[in-house]
């Protein structure tokens, strides 16, 4: 599947370089309406993160998310804690994402997919050098990526949107060989996608988020959602 990326910033689209919230470039201060056009295109899902929520470890952009939800599905992420934000969030959406919660408090996010449904419960897996990233990126857990997706598999984990941070925004294509090291659950590929060929390449996954390509005009985002 693919998935067109908005990532919500004081309301408005915007992509961020390498997760440097000091890098950003506003693409679109209506998100509803954006998601209108992703839906003409022929968008089954979208990806929704509320950049101000991973920052400040609670949601801030539920309504602008609850807007885009009634134009198209939606999975979301962004300052998700706790049971009672995942409900919150399920009302408007097909999935939540968990990052930083299931980092540092794995039991939590066990107990959530038993409970909520593993088809409704994300798993967000931000990777910088091989550890895990948590609070919008801005914090290095020291959790290995690969032990943290084993973990992940025992408690019943259906899916998991892996992101290389280094290549987030960057247009420098996904880390492949990171990728290829991941067996036994279905990967979503996030950031750094630059071209058809990476789409193209990603279909070995399950999905791939598509943000920057798009909004740059480097993919005709029209032509895959459509075939």
């Amino acid at each position: 599947m693919v998935i067109p990326a908005i990532d919500l910033l004081s309301g408005e689209v915007v992509r961020l370089y390498k997760g440097d919230y000091r890098s950003k470039t506003v693409y679109s201060s209506d998100p509803a309406k954006l998601a209108g056009e992703f839906r003409e295109m022929g968008a089954k899902l979208l990806h929704v993160v509320d950049l101000d929520g991973a920052k400040n470890s609670s949601p801030r952009n539920r309504e602008a998310i609850k807007r885009i939800s009634e134009v198209l599905p939606v999975q979301v992420g962004g300052g998700i804690r706790d049971e009672e934000t995942i409900d919150s969030y399920l009302e408007i959406a097909e999935r939540v994402i968990l990052g930083t919660a299931a980092v540092k408090n794995p039991a939590f996010a066990r107990d959530m997919i038993l409970k909520k449904g593993a088809e409704r419960i994300v798993v967000g897996v931000d990777v910088k050098n091989g550890k895990v990233a948590t609070s919008g990126w801005l914090e290095d857990s020291g959790a290995d990526y690969l032990e943290f997706i084993e973990q992940l598999k025992e408690f019943g984990t259906r899916y998991i949107i892996v992101t290389d941070i280094e290549r987030d925004g960057a247009l420098s294509s996904p880390n492949w060989d990171m990728y290829d090291r991941i067996a036994g659950i279905n990967v979503i590929v996030s950031g750094g996608v630059s071209c058809d060929a990476d789409i193209l390449r990603a279909g070995k996954y399950c999905g791939v988020i598509v943000g920057k390509a798009y909004y740059e005009g480097k993919v005709d985002l029209k032509k895959w959602l459509k075939g």
